[in-house]
């Protein structure tokens, strides 16, 4: 139950998954910039590209978590404070 709990509130959870929902949104308004946008950004597509950095990182943040799991809380300590 502990794990559970340290897992859920690790902030490479929330990080990334901030990252990973804000990418999304930002590189789909990237692919449907016009013409204006495009200009505003001297030809570079901003949104897209940033978009897709964002999406990266909180993948990466989310792998993270994933190959290296917090640690269990010691058994010894919690009984002691508790």
């Amino acid at each position: 139950m502990e794990r559970k709990l340290a897992r859920l509130f690790d902030v490479r959870r929330v990080i990334g998954g901030l990252f990973v929902v804000y990418g999304v949104i930002v590189t789909v308004i990237g692919l449907l910039d016009g013409p204006s946008e495009m200009e505003k950004a001297q030809g570079v597509r901003i949104n897209l590209w940033m978009g897709l950095g964002m999406l990266a990182l909180g993948l990466l943040m989310l792998l993270w978590l994933r190959l290296n799991p917090p640690a269990e809380p010691d058994r010894k300590e919690s009984d002691q404070e508790g």
